[in-house]
């Protein structure tokens, strides 16, 4: 055990998870890669948990910060009027889609979502809220409780009444065979099934992520969202799309990863890429919706002169630089590549992603049960080929992989080889 690693293990929390046999220390980043501590440069295909989105040392975002720490002004609230904060949301109250859509910005994704929660619990009367099975929505006491996965709930104790609908749990028995429509078919019974015999009257929201983070990249087939949405709006409860890992052009085929399901929410949260490293989350939300609480607000870091710096630089770059479009074509590199090595690797059980937001799901050759030390040993040879990558899902055995969005063409194909080599060499390793 290095000695930075021993002293981590001294003073942090036994919980906080950590990569690798031999953690690492990233000490240098420029454009898509990484340089840890002994020299060894890494391409990074998670971007600090879908955070660094345009990639390290980007000129337009440090220039953007250091023009306002030139300023002297690091920090003065939200008593005071805040221009960059005043810009920001003005873009994306328009990028939205939300009618007139206000925006409220908190420090981070955990936070922003404990906002969604209060504002729609406070305009529907209701403590009652749906969310998804295999969700993950913060580490905080609300957000905890709209999280649907086991490894991540400390105890079951909660703010909330919640119940969990299906939407990405395809590979459960019932659901196996079943095209898109009739999964959405049976899952749309299903809420109505909730709806008439779980809840009372008067469910606050549906909380959803159109890709789940955490449970591994798993997602709803396209339109389920919007078909939920007709089924909640018939009772007036509200649809809260957490697209802190999903947004700002991710997916290449949406700007926001709801829209793929042809759908506009009520509320919309986001953090994580946004700021391109520095702290930023926040909520957009119909107006009445934000307007509504009686009770004086604020949040005392959210939305500071720095974050706001970066984060219009950043959603500016996204924007100037159509990272969207950039997104579709090398996650078409990559996704066709690696569902092209599925046909040959038995290891490899499932394929699947978005643009940038891809996953691979290692199983048993033999049974096709989730392999969690697979998983594990990918991480280990990824890392001695110099690929970062992330790994989660329900059962620990799925990589999951974001790269920035400014990921090149050449990037995607060195990335890919990489990916596969690890494949094979853990998949030759099985079948010995």
């Amino acid at each position: 055990m290095s000695d930075l690693f021993a002293r981590h293990r001294a003073v942090m929390p036994n919980w906080l998870s950590i990569y690798y046999d031999e953690p690492i220390e990233i000490v240098r980043g420029k454009g898509n890669r990484v340089v840890d501590a002994e020299g060894h440069t890494y391409l990074d295909f998670f971007a600090g948990i879908l955070t660094n989105m345009i990639g390290y040392d980007v000129p337009e975002v440090r220039e953007a910060v250091e023009r306002q720490l030139a300023t002297g002004v690091v920090h003065t609230s939200t008593v005071y009027l805040l221009r960059g904060q005043i810009e920001l949301a003005e873009k994306i109250a328009r990028l939205s889609g939300i009618e007139n859509a206000k925006v409220f910005f908190t420090n981070s994704g955990t936070e922003a979502n404990e906002t969604a929660l209060l504002l729609a619990t406070y305009a529907r009367g209701s403590d009652q809220v749906l969310a998804m099975r295999q969700s993950y929505h913060g580490r905080s006491f609300g957000a905890l409780s709209v999280t649907s996965n086991r490894s991540w709930k400390n105890n079951s104790l909660s703010p909330l009444n919640v119940h969990f609908l299906h939407g990405a749990d395809r590979h459960l028995p019932q659901f196996r065979g079943l095209s898109d429509a009739e999964y959405i078919d049976v899952c749309v019974a299903d809420l109505r099934h909730v709806l008439a015999t779980a809840v009372s009257n008067d469910v606050a929201a549906l909380i959803a992520e159109p890709i789940q983070g955490v449970g591994g990249f798993t997602m709803a087939p396209d339109g389920l969202f919007k078909a939920y949405k007709e089924v909640l709006d018939e009772e007036g409860v509200l649809f809260i799309s957490d697209e802190v890992q999903t947004g700002w052009g991710r997916t290449g085929s949406a700007f926001f990863g709801i829209q793929n399901h042809g759908m506009t929410p009520d509320m919309m949260t986001f953090a994580k890429g946004l700021g391109n490293g520095f702290a930023v989350g926040g909520v957009v939300a119909r107006g009445d919706l934000m307007d509504g609480p009686h009770a004086v607000g604020l949040a005392t870091f959210g939305g500071n002169p720095i974050s706001m710096a970066a984060a219009n630089a950043t959603l500016d770059y996204v924007l100037d630089h159509d990272l969207q479009s950039r997104a579709a074509v090398t996650g078409e590199i990559l996704l066709g590549g690696l569902r092209e090595a599925k046909d040959r690797l038995p290891i490899l059980g499932d394929v699947r992603g978005k643009g940038l937001m891809f996953a691979l799901e290692l199983v048993d050759p033999a049974t096709g049960a989730p392999a969690p030390a697979l998983a594990g040993r990918f991480m280990e040879e990824t890392k001695k080929l110099g690929l970062l990558a992330g790994k989660g899902g329900l059962y620990g055995n799925v990589l999951r992989m974001a790269p920035p969005l400014t990921l090149t063409d050449d990037e995607a194909r060195e990335g890919l080889g990489i990916i596969v080599t690890a494949l094979e060499t853990i998949d030759e390793e099985v079948g010995r």
